[in-house]
């Protein structure tokens, strides 16, 4: 009896991860490399000075349906915010949220100054829209494709609702606030916030890919084991030394994964910084998003508000985050923003600065939602494979859907008998991309 094949994943983030239990799940021996000291890629948890602190302002949507098929979802112990968001401007707070899931608060939503009348019954439409119609229809494109702030305009949004609410909370959820984005990116996202509930796992973002890596078996993930190039059989590593494999993912980052596979295009990344500060007590009482609407900073929230447990000895963690990179020289002019928004900040203590020069990729028009994730075979040697949020769209349900994507074409190809007349690369490639 054969022995399964061998399968290299270069990256343990979610895309790798879940790309090596869908393989392993299959009966394919699968060995995970990751370059760095943990896994999880830009998605990992730190404890500093008795805090939980994401690498960068992350959250889990239960509207992701991908993430389903590979995680416990309640063993995370989701922590909710609330479903909308407060809109800071020109020193008021206006309150935004989903009528169903906040009776009690359906009528500042409908008086807040966000926009006209006319705006609510256009917001109400286009929530219904992509509340109601299947995933197929909210994906298909008809016509040419538009910007998010095109697509707005054509459901007749105006200036005031853009810029009041849409501009604001879009550039936490894309990171830019030109509202260039692929419109049809625009509706999945808009469909997964109103579908899902939006929180934090009880012990940090970084349970997502730790309780993926627990799937595995103990030595399949391998850390500090950087690949400097592939190679005609498998892998050549930085330190030295080859491994060889039937198969190889490059579940890398854009940027490695451009540098390992010479001519995969390489999209744009978008940067953010996010801001830790600890506080005596809540500034706010409640697990809700704010915005800003002149665009000082992009959102903050008291972290602790929804998950008390990332703070060990009750004080308040507020997580703010800012487009572009920035540094601790920027932190009082941050401070200086949220004391506008939350009152006197003289107390708090600054924790962390994380600076993410790539967070997200860029999503404008035209953005396919499926990349292929198999790579035309270079001779006999191992076959060659591509995933990542970058060969889906930027999300974790992006990371999960090309992971499993990729070990679908693996497990197609390893299982294939030689290919009959009309079954060459490109047609492969086809399957490669469903």
């Amino acid at each position: 009896m054969p022995q399964p094949a061998t399968v290299i994943v270069v990256g343990a983030g979610l895309a790798g991860l879940a790309c090596a239990v869908h393989l392993h799940r299959a009966g394919v021996a699968v060995r995970v490399l990751e370059a760095s000291d943990g896994v999880g890629g830009r998605i990992r948890t730190d404890l500093v000075d008795g805090f939980r602190l994401d690498r960068g302002y992350q959250v889990f949507n239960t509207g992701y349906p991908e993430a389903a098929r590979v995680l416990d979802i309640p063993a995370l112990r989701l922590r909710p915010f609330t479903s909308g968001v407060i809109v800071f401007r020109d020193g008021r707070h206006e309150r935004v949220t989903l009528p169903w899931r906040h009776p009690r608060q359906a009528l500042s939503g409908l008086f807040a100054r966000v926009g006209t009348p006319v705006d609510k019954a256009v917001l109400a439409a286009l929530t219904t829209r992509d509340l109601l119609l299947p995933d197929s229809l909210v994906r298909r494109r008809g016509g040419a494709e538009r910007t998010t702030e095109e697509e707005l305009r054509h459901w007749g949004a105006s200036p005031e609702v853009v810029e009041n609410l849409f501009r604001p909370f879009l550039a936490g959820v894309v990171l830019e606030r030109e509202l260039e984005t692929s419109g049809r990116i625009f509706h999945l996202f808009w469909r997964s916030f109103v579908r899902g509930t939006i929180g934090l796992p009880a012990l940090g973002m970084g349970r997502i890919p730790e309780q993926l890596a627990d799937r595995l078996p103990p030595d399949a993930v391998r850390l500090e084991t950087a690949v400097g190039a592939l190679t005609p059989t498998g892998v050549a590593l930085d330190g030295g030394g080859e491994m060889e494999a039937s198969a190889v993912v490059v579940a890398a980052d854009p940027a490695t994964a451009g540098r390992l596979l010479p001519g995969l295009p390489v999209p744009a990344m978008r940067p953010v910084t996010t801001f830790y500060h600890a506080a005596p007590a809540s500034p706010l009482c409640e697990p809700t998003q704010i915005v800003d609407a002149e665009g000082v900073i992009t959102d903050t929230i008291v972290v602790t508000d929804a998950a008390p447990e990332y703070s060990s000895d009750g004080r308040a963690l507020i997580s703010t985050s800012v487009l572009g990179v920035h540094g601790d020289r920027d932190e009082p002019r941050v401070r200086d923003r949220l004391a506008r928004i939350y009152g006197d900040t003289s107390s708090w203590e600054h924790v962390a600065t994380y600076a993410i020069e790539a967070a997200l990729p860029a999503m404008p028009p035209p953005m396919p939602l499926r990349r292929p994730v198999r790579l035309p075979a270079e001779g006999p040697g191992a076959r060659r494979y591509v995933c990542g949020d970058h060969r889906d769209t930027g999300s974790i349900q992006g990371a999960l859907v090309s992971g499993r994507r990729a070990a679908r074409a693996v497990l197609e190809d390893l299982r294939a008998r030689p290919a009959a007349a009309g079954e060459g690369p490109a047609a492969r490639d086809r399957a490669g991309q469903a």
